[in-house]
């Protein structure tokens, strides 16, 4: 357009100074300033056309912005596995203990700190090791750390079958405290509880295999026999190895599934136990139970019946029961009730009731009220209590 512009320009100056410059060739007449007057309004109207043009070009604007790496806070974890998963369970609480004879005791108690680390392989991302610490206190007031898992998991190592090979699992506690009991922050379960069979404890060094079917599961294992807390026995010729095992019937079908005690319904018939030759170094210790549970959303009842072998002045051979059921009224409450009885060869039987009230403050904290009475038939003087006790379940 410009060059149009100026094109038009050269014409309109070579027209007026053609030849010399005088009033006899200067002349102008009317058709020729028509014709100029024509052409200065289209090169003004050009003009603004131009000045549009100019006016709408695109205005490219330079932004430079310094680039800096980003900064990272923390500490770099290095591992040999692609994953690795951290958790960790608290037992908090307070208990007020009234004996039946003598003063009583008022105290904060961390029951148990578990803290877990479990390592994924690339290979087969089901399969990983496994490590929890535990803390107790001891009489004394301290806290010991000590192991409680060390095992490696491989999945479906037979069909439908998985192996933990270490200190593991051993077979009925920590399935009953699952699915049976679910309130092991203030009470174990019948089997480990001390004023109950006190058969058995829930981990030792050994193997556990695993079977998960939809309407059967089971757990068969072989360990050292004394559990993880007591010391091996030194000399060989005293020591035997136990053999345990848990068989279920899944009733409704749930023997692969992660139960969640407020979202399934579920109904499991158990049969349990264990042959621990030489226990503690002397003569063989067996015993045997069966446990069945029903759950839905709603409510739990569950009940167990165990049976040991008679071992010489043993406190721990006899027979027993216990019942527990769980009520929950309303989303996030629950009441809880267990009876315990156990018939002691020593003469020494002994009963325990517990009672209480709790609340699922979140995903991650349970808060627990309840009553404990121990009894016991006979040397009530020594070993019947009353307890109060205040609970927080800490899970992340």
């Amino acid at each position: 357009m410009k060059r149009i512009l100026l094109s038009l320009v050269v014409i309109g100056t070579v027209a007026f100074a053609g030849g010399d410059i005088g009033e006899s060739n200067f002349v102008i007449n009317d058709a020729n300033s028509a014709e100029i007057s024509a052409l200065k309004e289209q090169m003004n109207s050009m003009q603004q056309k131009l000045t549009e043009l100019e006016n709408k070009k695109p205005v490219i604007k330079v932004v430079t912005k310094e680039i800096t790496e980003p900064k990272t806070e923390g500490t770099l974890i290095k591992s040999k596995v692609p994953v690795i998963k951290f958790n960790g369970t608290h037992y908090l609480g307070f208990v007020h203990t009234k004996p039946q004879s003598g003063e009583s005791d008022d105290k904060f108690e961390t029951r148990r700190n578990y803290f877990q680390a479990k390592a994924y392989f690339k290979e087969n991302p089901k399969d990983y090791m496994r490590l929890t610490l535990d803390t107790n206190t001891n009489s004394a007031g301290e806290a010991n750390v000590r192991l409680k898992y060390a095992f490696l998991y491989l999945n479906d190592i037979l069909p439908s079958t998985s192996v933990e090979l270490g200190q593991t699992h051993r077979p009925w506690i920590d399935y009953e405290e699952h699915s049976g009991w679910l309130y092991r922050s203030i009470a174990k379960t019948f089997v480990e509880e001390h004023n109950g069979a006190h058969f058995t404890n829930s981990a030792d060094r050994g193997m556990d295999f695993k079977t998960k079917t939809e309407y059967f599961s089971s757990e068969l294992g072989v360990f050292n026999g004394e559990g993880y807390h007591t010391n091996d026995i030194d000399n060989a010729e005293d020591r035997g190895l136990s053999y345990e095992w848990r068989l279920t019937a899944n009733i409704l079908g749930t023997g692969k599934k992660h139960t969640h005690a407020r979202k399934d319904r579920y109904a499991n018939i158990s049969f349990l136990g264990q042959y621990n030759r030489k226990h503690l170094g002397s003569e063989d210790f067996k015993w045997a139970g069966v446990h069945a549970v029903y759950n839905q959303p709603s409510f739990l009842l569950a009940g167990m019946f165990v049976k040991s072998n008679e071992l010489t002045g043993d406190k721990n051979t006899g027979d027993g029961y216990t019942i527990n059921a769980e009520y929950r009224p309303a989303d996030k409450w629950a009441i809880l009730g267990r009876y315990d009885s156990f018939s002691a060869d020593d003469n020494k039987d002994r009963e325990e009731y517990i009672a209480g009230i709790a609340y699922d403050y979140n995903k991650n904290v349970k808060f627990i009220g309840n009553l404990f009475h121990i009894d016991s038939d006979t040397n009530i003087n020594n070993n019947a209590e009353d307890r109060f006790m205040l609970s927080a379940e800490v899970n992340w």
